[in-house]
């Protein structure tokens, strides 16, 4: 069973997380996974919380 953690930055609308989720379990569908054995988890994040390069990215 495959299990895909996504983390992104929050602001997206359930339409868009479920057109992510549906795109990743599609990944794995054609590779002969059952879309009952694929889980996948959307982890969103404050930009207040998340940092590239040593920069907050609400401050970018």
């Amino acid at each position: 069973m495959p299990v895909v953690e996504v983390k992104m930055w929050d602001g997206r609308t359930a339409e868009q997380k479920k057109q992510i989720v549906e795109g990743i379990t599609k990944v794995f569908t054609d590779q002969g996974v059952p879309a009952e054995a694929v889980h996948v988890v959307l982890i969103s994040v404050k930009k207040e919380d998340w940092a590239i390069g040593g920069r907050m990215c609400s401050e970018q």
